[in-house]
């Protein structure tokens, strides 16, 4: 669980995806995958674009990374995050045999990492991940804060 030299600038690329998801007028959740210090796949949210239950940042990274590196198994990848993995991301994180995940934001309603489940962590899985919490997470959560203000601002 502990923080390298490369995760604030890494997530600030994730960041970067979640401004794009926001400029689409979605969830700003960005996701990239990195191996070897270079960034194999980008994501973000896409639900509401694609009208697509699956949509979401790290799933699209992983397909993007998996696609690129010519394997579903992505045992070199850290994957970050602006929000803690859900049920269904944290179990892809799992199958994709990805090693250490990192977030920023925890997520109190679906988190599956750390706040509701911890299934990167789960000894009755095949294969368990690193779990790095925390990096950059004012930036994430304001990201997250901001856009459900506005909603609601609109909504007035």
């Amino acid at each position: 669980m502990s923080t390298r030299p490369e995760d604030e600038a890494l997530m600030r690329e994730a960041l970067r995806e979640a401004a794009r998801a926001e400029a689409r007028g979605e969830v700003p959740v960005g996701a990239v995958v990195v191996v070897g210090g270079e960034i194999v796949g980008r994501g973000h949210n896409l639900r509401e674009t694609a009208q697509d239950p699956l949509a979401h940042a790290e799933l699209i990274a992983v397909r993007k990374a998996a696609a690129r590196l010519g394997s579903w198994r992505l045992v070199d990848a850290t994957v970050y995050v602006t929000l803690e993995p859900c049920p269904m991301c944290a179990g892809m994180l799992v199958n994709a045999r990805v090693p250490r995940v990192v977030w920023g934001a925890d997520d109190p309603k679906a988190g599956a990492c750390r706040t509701l489940y911890q299934l990167g962590d789960d000894p009755r899985l095949n294969h368990r991940f690193e779990s790095v919490p925390g990096v950059l997470e004012v930036e994430c959560a304001d990201a997250l804060r901001r856009f459900f203000a506005a909603i609601r601002a609109r909504r007035r």
